[in-house]
């Protein structure tokens, strides 16, 4: 199965049995990130997240999670 990343729309070749696979394609609002941008994003957040700014905003039902 042929991905696309979604920030630098670099073309990744998936075997159809990966369980990523099989959740882009039952799922198709989940987004593919290649294992660089994944990274880069991974990081990146765990910096804003140290900085104490970093608010990660949850559905009201879910208060009690927080």
């Amino acid at each position: 199965m042929k991905v696309k990343c979604a920030i630098c729309e670099t073309i990744d070749d998936l075997k159809s049995s990966d369980p990523l696979a099989k959740k882009l394609r039952n799922r198709p609002i989940h987004t593919y990130l290649c294992d660089e941008c994944y990274e880069r994003v991974k990081i990146r957040t765990e910096k804003r997240r140290a900085t104490g700014h970093f608010r990660l905003y949850r559905d009201p039902k879910n208060n009690h999670e927080l």
